[in-house]
């Protein structure tokens, strides 16, 4: 099966789980997540601000911004920057899918990050990421050499290996 192919059988099966599944589903994943010793010692975190089909992660940003740093992509053209996230009152719209982001100046002190939480349509168990095929994290994944743990529903975690070519970044956990 080809990247396409994965996507779309992804996409199928996050069709068939309402948003109270998703969140449900999201509360196992993040509960493992905030038991993780990678999370529990590091300080500047970089997350995300899910999408409706992603795992839920506007609690736990709100959460965790109060005794942690914690960073969050923004598109910028073909790349992604990173703000520290200051409250969700101060989120706007971003340029890329609509999702919101932090207002403020770009992070670019990345040696300064612990743990990046990667999104991703599908993980196998070797950690490869299967993404939505626009390439943003790879290319940031490249430049930041923190621990990366991908997070995902169980239904898109496979036990066969997801296609991957020279720009995909591997994780080195993933939680499902």
């Amino acid at each position: 099966m080809d990247k396409k192919e994965l996507r779309n059988q992804i996409r199928q099966l996050k069709s068939l789980y309402s948003s109270e599944e998703k969140k449900r589903l999201s509360a196992a994943v993040v509960e493992q997540l905030e038991q993780n010793g990678y999370f529990i010692a590091a300080r500047w975190v970089v997350c995300y601000w899910s999408m409706e089909d992603e795992v839920y992660t506007h609690d736990f940003v709100n959460k965790w911004s109060e005794k942690k740093h914690i960073l969050l992509p923004c598109v910028r053209g073909e790349e992604l920057e990173l703000k520290i996230f200051c409250g969700k009152e101060r989120l706007c719209p971003g340029e890329g899918y609509a999702i919101p982001e932090p207002e403020g100046e770009v992070f670019t002190a990345y040696d300064k990050i612990d743990l990046i939480i990667v999104p991703g349509m599908a993980f196998d168990r070797w950690g490869n990421r299967l993404g939505r095929g626009k390439g943003y994290y790879d290319r940031f994944l490249k430049e930041c050499k923190a621990y990366k743990i991908g997070i995902c529903f169980p239904f898109q975690f496979r036990e066969d290996v997801i296609p991957t070519d020279f720009m995909d970044v591997p994780m080195d956990e993933v939680i499902k």
